[in-house]
């Protein structure tokens, strides 16, 4: 059962340099290390316990002054906490553990929340329940970010072209034309996606 709390680090490297930084950051049954398919940026999804307190969380957290890891960077690491809210396809882990994973970030208006969730389990949800090549498909939604909205992470092990099938047709753009033009803060532009590789050790 996919974790209630994660938090998602953005380390953007220099390019070359991402498998470099993987090898230095911690691993474990409690975190997925994952790089961009398109740009020079590594991803540490991790699970957090309920019970973790802040100043364990600081702890624990990869330090951007540690000399080894801040000489593969090009800019300081983002982090974000999300909470869980729903699954159309859970995982029976704590993470999604697909070679790849997408994360999918929308911002929603606060006044159109409890709409969208109905109408999102109505369209998008509908397509990824009937979308074999979409193993995982997990909402959250941001509780400390930067960058606040909904989250999803969608898990895959087909290749990218297969999986993006059902999220480029002529119906998916309408359901996105029709987010935008509804519940979106921003419009159709709101909404940004981003396709990251892990370890293939890491699916076995």
């Amino acid at each position: 059962m996919s974790s209630r709390f994660i938090m998602i680090s953005r380390f953007r490297t220099i390019p070359g340099k991402e498998q470099e930084l993987i090898s230095m950051l911690p691993q474990g049954p409690d975190r997925r290390l994952l790089k961009s398919v398109e740009t020079p940026e590594v991803i540490e999804i991790r699970a957090l316990k309920d019970s973790l307190t802040l100043i364990n969380l600081v702890t624990e957290a990869p330090q951007v002054d540690n000399s080894q890891i801040a000489g593969l960077l090009v800019a300081d690491v983002r982090r974000e906490i999300l909470d869980f809210v729903e699954a159309p396809k859970d995982c029976a882990d704590l993470l999604p553990r697909t070679r790849y994973i997408q994360l999918r970030h929308v911002e929603v208006k606060p006044s159109m929340m409890s709409a969208y969730r109905k109408w999102r389990d109505e369209t998008i949800f509908e397509v990824v329940r009937a979308h074999d090549p979409a193993a995982v498909f997990l909402a959250y939604h941001s509780l400390i970010s930067g960058v606040p909205g909904v989250m999803f992470l969608a898990g895959f092990d087909t290749d990218i072209a297969t999986y993006t099938t059902a999220f480029t047709d002529d119906r998916y753009r309408e359901i996105v034309q029709q987010a935008g033009d509804t519940y979106i803060s921003g419009g159709a532009e709101g909404l940004y996606t981003e396709v990251y590789e892990g370890e293939m050790a890491e699916t076995a």
